[in-house]
């Protein structure tokens, strides 16, 4: 078993959270796991992507092969169209429906939408919503990961306890809003 996640986003998203969580979950779970990240220029709303990969066999690369990416998972719309060239024709595309703003010719969303809604696997999630209804808008990173727990390999209960270990020393509250947002996530159809 393979499975390779391509994260992408704008500086700022929690990209580089969200791998760390799912990484750590995975070997928890005895996967062998491969990380590579990008940040670009992220501290000024610059695009940042990670490559993740996970097997039950050891992996010699860092980098997903074009075109055989499983999964794009974004914080928003235009980057995930961005990486399309990595997806498999079997891949999975699960982006958030807010888009970050970031250029002064940042194309209509509507078309965006339309251009993600064509591919055969495409989840197109109201995170912010979600998030605030977890208790936090910046969960929506998390409600991202909750959509994306039907395909990844690795389980609920695992990335539910990276999420605890990962936040606990920073806020008991923050741990608490982030699985609430990752059960409500998994509820997106």
């Amino acid at each position: 078993m393979k499975y390779d996640i391509l994260l992408a986003g704008v500086g700022g998203q929690g990209v580089l959270s969200i791998a760390a969580v799912i990484a750590t979950a995975a070997m928890k779970d005895g996967l062998y796991v491969r990380q590579s990240e990008v940040h670009g220029m992220s501290q000024r709303g610059g695009g940042v992507q990670a490559h993740l990969r996970l097997s039950d066999k050891p992996i010699s690369s860092d980098l997903i092969p074009s075109g055989k990416a499983d999964m794009i998972l974004s914080m928003e719309p235009l980057e995930s169209l961005r990486y399309l060239q990595w997806l498999s024709v079997d891949g999975v595309l699960i982006t958030d429906a807010k888009p970050f703003v970031n250029i002064p010719n940042y194309p209509e969303v509507e078309k965006l939408y339309d251009a993600i809604k064509v591919l055969p696997k495409a989840k197109i999630v109201e995170a912010e919503e979600l998030a605030k209804k977890a208790g936090n808008s910046k969960a929506e990173n998390m409600v991202l990961v909750g959509a994306a727990l039907e395909y990844i390999p690795v389980k609920k209960e695992t990335i539910i306890q990276s999420v605890k270990d990962r936040f606990a020393s920073k806020d008991p509250k923050l741990v608490e809003i982030n699985c609430t947002a990752i059960d409500l996530g998994s509820e997106v159809k």
